[in-house]
């Protein structure tokens, strides 16, 4: 049986990562496709592990080779997922999970409409600008490009499936493993 692509979208600082991390502890047959970048690492990132990290020439290159689901230029860098890796993973019987911007969900729910999109959101704004602020990666003007663009992004929520509030850790990582369960078991 053919896997299912879900994809996870939210704007900066909200705790994607954290909360996938949870759900990868806690769930099986489910697989994170590693997109492609071509921003610097931030400490602890590993290559081919977070994301592969690439100079500009080699990913406008695969861009013209078609070889992206889906690809977009966020906060300055281009981000892709290869076409490749996720179909492999599907055709394997494992679920995948794309953590994605709305620009790039959008794309890939053109290609592939049986995706399950989640988007995942602040308590509020205040929160998301807090938290952006406390995790103390970007400069002045780069957090303020991630503020501005964490409120384009956050008008495009409705447009998913799912809503998840991250308020609590695991909470949201529990609200997220229901919906993939109800998804599996055909209730959704």
């Amino acid at each position: 049986m053919r896997g299912r692509l879900y994809i996870l979208s939210g704007p900066a600082g909200v705790g994607k990562g954290t909360v996938l991390r949870r759900v990868f502890e806690k769930l099986d047959n489910i697989a994170y496709s590693v997109s492609c970048t071509t921003r610097a690492p931030r400490p602890g990132e590993r290559d081919g592990v977070n994301y592969v990290f690439m100079d500009e020439l080699s990913f406008k290159k695969m861009v013209d080779e078609g070889r992206f689901l889906e690809w977009a230029n966020v906060h300055g860098h281009f981000y892709g997922t290869r076409k490749d890796i996720v179909e492999e993973i599907l055709r394997q019987g494992k679920d995948v999970l794309l953590e994605i911007d709305v620009q790039g969900a959008s794309q890939v729910k053109g290609k592939m409409p049986e995706a399950v999109m989640i988007f995942i959101q602040p308590p509020s704004f205040e929160e998301l600008v807090r938290r952006l602020q406390k995790r103390g990666t970007e400069g002045p003007e780069e957090l303020k490009l991630r503020i501005s663009n964490a409120k384009t992004e956050m008008s495009h929520a409705e447009e998913y499936e799912h809503m998840i509030i991250n308020d609590k850790i695991e909470k949201a990582a529990e609200d997220f493993i229901k919906i993939v369960k109800k998804y599996r078991e055909g209730s959704i």
